[in-house]
């Protein structure tokens, strides 16, 4: 890997993307993010079609686990950073979105995060025409999401992240360190989402 360039707080390099092995352009770009440390940004992108993003603490974290009860319209502009390595749980609705080879990470706020699940949901609808049961589930799912964008719903929302790169930014968030055993049982792999083991799995890339 050489270095190409350098920026006042970034600067790129060079690899081979790990698809069709053509020159691919790494940039990373540090930014300060309130309540919270120096953050490196990692992205490339390539023609092929092949991209990576990552959002990594340039400090050392223990593994974590931040928690929010969404109560009121506040709330939703708590911000959320999700690497690739963390796991966000809605646990009323049974949702957990789960790191995988395709997982990029992200910089938003709980309303941002909600939409994410909600086009994530929609898709499992699309997917589940021909089941009632499974259909219903979704759309119930999707207007508790509306509710709770809208101020009218409690909502839960969870993260937890072995590496300590995800966090959420609020004052009314709470954190603690993930012991060993719960660090032992994050998986990797797919979003998957699971009312009452309705086993519909949805790839990464959706969210």
């Amino acid at each position: 890997m050489n270095q190409e360039n350098h920026s006042e707080n970034g600067f790129s390099t060079e690899s081979s993307c790990p698809l069709c092995h053509d020159k691919l352009t790494m940039h990373w770009q540090t930014d300060h993010i309130p309540y919270f440390d120096e953050i490196l940004y990692i992205t490339a992108r390539c023609s092929c079609g092949f991209k990576f993003a990552d959002t990594m603490i340039t400090t050392q974290k223990d593994p974590v686990h931040y928690e929010i009860t969404i109560e009121n319209n506040n709330d939703l502009y708590a911000r959320i950073v999700r690497s690739t390595s963390g796991t966000i749980r809605v646990p009323e609705f049974g949702i957990a979105v789960e790191p995988g080879p395709a997982s990029e990470s992200y910089v938003t706020n709980i309303e941002g995060l909600l939409n994410r699940v909600k086009s994530v949901v929609q898709t499992a609808a699309k997917w589940s025409k021909e089941e009632e049961e499974k259909y219903n589930q979704c759309l119930e799912i999707e207007s508790a999401l509306d509710d709770t964008i809208e101020g009218h719903r409690k909502l839960t929302i969870e993260i937890d992240d072995p590496l300590g790169n995800s966090a959420i930014i609020s004052d009314r968030a709470n954190s603690r360190k993930l012991s060993d055993e719960e660090v032992e049982n994050l998986k990797t792999g797919m979003i998957i989402y699971d009312v009452n083991s309705s086993d519909i799995k949805i790839n990464d890339e959706e969210c």
